[in-house]
């Protein structure tokens, strides 16, 4: 069953896994980036969940409910720990990002969420209509974003104490 799934699986499901384990390699070290491209991973993984939960479950009741609510306690504390990732760079419009392997973990997390759940509804078709089902899923897409958000949240904050040559455009 294993080879059945994984042989039909679509081609450009492969290519979004291997966009996400590169942005993922390339954010665990340390580099210089525009301040609007800090942007860029938080809103794909965004898109990618709300696409999902879209799809499967509609953007309405309980699933979009277990979304927000799981998204906004994580980004509120992710925001609240703030980040420590953020330095100046002796480019202009452009900060220093530390590196770390948990955005590929997170990366990971919402491609193989989004996978497992496609899966299981392919499988089984009525898990759309199962309300416990649609709120682990989108519970589990709400901490992954809240996290990527949070994150941003903070590193946003870090921008605006840098000095003001520091990170201007």
């Amino acid at each position: 069953m294993l080879i059945q799934i994984l042989t039909h699986t679509p081609l450009y499901v492969w290519a979004i896994l291997a966009f996400l384990v590169y942005r993922g390699m390339a954010a665990m070290r340390d580099r210089d980036m525009e301040v609007r491209k800090l942007v860029m991973i938080p809103a794909v993984m965004l898109v990618l969940s709300l696409q999902d939960i879209s799809a499967k479950f509609g953007l309405g009741g309980w699933a979009l409910a277990a979304w927000a609510v799981a998204a906004a306690g994580v980004a509120l504390a992710a925001g609240l720990a703030g980040s420590e990732r953020i330095a100046a760079s002796a480019v202009p419009g452009h900060v220093r990002v530390r590196g770390s392997r948990l955005p590929l973990v997170m990366m990971m997390a919402v491609f193989f969420t989004k996978y497992a759940a496609s899966v299981a509804v392919s499988v089984a078709p009525q898990l759309r209509q199962e309300t416990l089902f649609a709120c682990i899923v989108c519970g589990l897409f709400g901490v992954f974003n809240g996290w990527f958000i949070g994150r941003l949240v903070g590193d946003m904050a870090s921008v605006r104490m840098l000095p003001a040559s520091a990170a201007a455009a």
